[in-house]
């Protein structure tokens, strides 16, 4: 299955009868990855028959597990900054992670 987001990507949750009676229909937030519930025994809002949920961040700081059908990409956050141990991460127009070229050049 192809993921509808990928970590760092901007999202909005479908309206459904489910994100609705959840409070999230149409609300946006930012990915951070994704799990099999059957494992992790995460709480998933919507269906997990192909056990995979993606957990989206919302401005309040809460974070909740959707099914990936659910899951609309707004795009893929261009500019946001990661670091991973020494290194820094940019991310692209396109969802690539970057490393910029040091200060100065």
């Amino acid at each position: 299955m192809v993921l509808p987001a990928d970590f760092g990507d901007r999202v909005r949750i479908a309206r459904t009868r489910l994100t609705e009676e959840s409070g999230h229909a149409g609300r946006a937030g930012t990915c951070y990855g994704f799990t099999t519930p059957s494992v992790t025994g995460v709480e998933v809002i919507g269906d997990t028959a192909e056990d995979l949920a993606l957990a989206v961040s919302f401005e309040v700081s809460d974070t909740v597990w959707f099914a990936p059908d659910l899951i609309e990409l707004v795009d893929h956050g261009a500019g946001t900054v990661a670091q991973v141990g020494t290194k820094t991460y940019v991310r692209t127009e396109d969802g690539q992670w970057v490393e910029p070229p040091p200060e100065g050049r």
